[in-house]
């Protein structure tokens, strides 16, 4: 049984994306992402806020409802507009942190609890590089196994067909996400995610940093420039809907 983790963490985590066709191409990066509670979202002391700060705009919808327009009302507004209510229960959240006041989180995961402390559901929330966003919601089986059809531009060489398998379990010592994205059989993408929890203190931020120094930043640049390599080596690009897609969940 995975051990609970404590809350606040962060976790040093390795990111692999395996492309399998038409062009195989796979790498491998570092980074690091923050654990949390919605309910009790971490304030770092001034000097290091530049280096960790967190922010309800880089995430989810503004409210509308008169709910308070923080992660936690963001969170809940969009599970009520799905019909879903937690009555207060836990949310808690993997996503990384803005630096230098940029942030880039191409996965931010909610695990939502009933009040009794159950998991009723997640929300997978995508950002690609063109600055949109999408969120999915998912009710994961007890090993952490959830699907959904894919909905959302994400890369150049991808359009939107498919299905999504998830592997999500909610981090503890640590971390382990799957992505895996199916074709008619075939399996042209995937992506996995590795970590170990480490308290958060003073000396762990700064380890952080120096580890991944402006992490959000790199991690957009190398997705980047794997782009600019993939269509150098002839991998045709497919455009983007002109019509953005309405946030819908199947």
């Amino acid at each position: 049984m995975t051990t609970a983790a404590a809350i606040p963490s962060i976790y040093a985590t390795t990111i692999r994306h395996t492309r399998t066709e038409p062009i195989h191409n796979s790498f491998e990066y570092t980074s690091n992402s923050w654990y949390i509670d919605l309910d009790d979202v971490p304030v770092l002391p001034r000097w290091l806020r530049l280096f960790a700060g967190f922010r309800p705009e880089d995430h989810l919808e503004p409210t509308t409802d008169g709910t308070p327009d923080t992660l936690r009302g963001r969170v809940d507004t969009f599970l009520a507009s799905r019909g879903v209510s937690l009555g207060g229960g836990r949310i808690t959240a993997l996503l990384n942190a803005r630096a230098l006041g940029y942030v880039f989180d191409p996965l931010t995961l909610y695990w939502c609890h009933e009040v009794d402390g159950t998991l009723r559901c997640v929300v997978a929330e995508v950002h690609n590089t063109y600055g949109g966003r999408h969120s999915y919601l998912l009710e994961p089986d007890e090993t952490g196994r959830a699907c959904a059809d894919k909905e959302f531009y994400v890369s150049p060489f991808n359009d939107v067909s498919g299905r999504y398998e998830m592997r999500l379990p909610e981090p503890g010592d640590t971390l382990t996400s799957t992505v895996v994205l199916h074709r008619e059989g075939h399996s042209p993408f995937s992506a996995t995610v590795h970590g170990t929890r480490h308290d958060v203190t003073t000396a762990t931020v700064l380890k952080t940093q120096l580890r991944t120094p402006l992490a959000p930043l790199v991690v957009s640049a190398r997705i980047r420039l794997q782009g600019i390599a993939l269509w150098a080596r002839g991998l045709p690009v497919v455009p983007r809907p002109t019509v953005r897609r309405r946030e819908t969940v199947q």
